[in-house]
């Protein structure tokens, strides 16, 4: 059985939220899912993804309810996202908070993983579900998928703030609950597409936030680096290694042999752990400079210059080969582009 790692509290307490306000007992679902009910009261404990899997198949079975996932996405508290969501609260615009799905998505849990892209004029967020049961995967990802719509919604104090495009991988629940979707999200719903993504245009990226605050999201990011790592095992030392190196990056620093001491190993160790797994410590630090890279251009007014210099770059001339190797644009023509 694939394993479907850990969720947190805060995304279960949103589930039985919106399974009590519906008038369900969810008593004896916990019970049959391995749980104890006084977990809710946690905000630090973690379930495992199968028991998480299990309770919403289990939801599913006591509603009989299609679109689950999608009315469940109407419960969700910037504490849904546990310190992603304060992170992106003290985000000055939403682009910003968008940005920040995906290095810290995992504090949420291990449903699944976000990817972005920008095409001329929009930007696409994908979403790759973890969970594998039938039943329980289409109403994850509704859930997903509704809980930013309402969550974006209330950080830009916009209503009517929508995507222009949603594509589902599920099949359509019938055409009269087809409406559900479109009256919530206000754009057009394709289902049975080939992936699960929103299209957003990129002028809402724009939008500024209600409470921003840069310093504070400085706090909350570098206390989310710390839970990252002590999520992480053994067994996913790449992941441990990114969010090291991103860590480091913060501070202009790109040396393997801190890294290293940070996971408490030795240099020499790191290097034959990350062979056996086939990449490098260069390839991860390439890979994490140019993200960070990105949200800077796109998510702050700092020089190119500045932009080297804090990615640990000795000299900008590398900074713009490199980053045009992956891009096929220079940080500067990137930034423009995006603008």
């Amino acid at each position: 059985m694939k394993n479907l790692g850990t969720a947190s509290i805060a995304a279960l307490r949103q589930y039985v939220r919106a399974a009590e306000s519906a008038g369900a007992d969810t008593s004896a679902l916990f019970t049959k899912a391995g749980l104890d009910p006084a977990i809710l009261d946690s905000n630090e404990d973690r379930i495992n993804g199968e028991q998480f899997q299990s309770f919403i198949l289990l939801l599913c079975e006591l509603t009989n309810n299609p679109i689950l996932g999608l009315e469940t996405g109407d419960f969700v508290q910037p504490g849904s996202y546990s310190v992603l969501g304060y992170i992106t609260m003290s985000c000055a615009t939403l682009g910003e908070a968008v940005a920040r799905i995906a290095p810290f998505e995992k504090l949420v849990g291990d449903m699944g993983t976000t990817g972005l892209a920008m095409a001329q004029g929009s930007i696409k967020l994908t979403w790759h579900c973890n969970y594998d049961d039938p039943i329980v995967r289409p109403q994850v990802v509704d859930n997903v998928f509704a809980s930013w719509v309402t969550y974006a919604r209330w950080l830009a104090d916009d209503t009517a703030a929508s995507p222009t495009r949603v594509r589902l991988k599920r099949q359509s629940p019938g055409a009269e609950l087809e409406q559900a979707y479109r009256q919530r999200w206000n754009c057009p719903v394709q289902f049975g597409a080939d992936e699960d993504s929103i299209t957003l245009k990129q002028e809402l990226m724009n939008t500024r936030l209600r409470q921003p605050d840069p310093m504070l999201r400085k706090t909350l990011e570098a206390h989310a680096l710390t839970q990252l790592a002590s999520l992480d095992t053994d067994t996913d030392l790449t992941s441990r290694v990114k969010h090291s190196i991103q860590q480091q990056l913060l501070h202009g620093i790109t040396r393997q042999d801190m890294v290293a001491e940070d996971l408490g190993i030795t240099s020499r160790t790191l290097q034959r752990k990350l062979s056996q797994e086939g990449v490098s410590y260069q390839k991860l630090l390439d890979e994490v400079r140019q993200k960070m890279a990105e949200d800077y251009l796109l998510n702050s007014d700092l020089t190119i210059p500045d932009i080297a210099l804090r990615l640990g770059y000795s000299e900008t001339t590398s900074f713009h080969r490199k980053f045009k190797a992956v891009e096929g644009k220079t940080p500067g023509e990137f930034r423009a582009y995006s603008a």
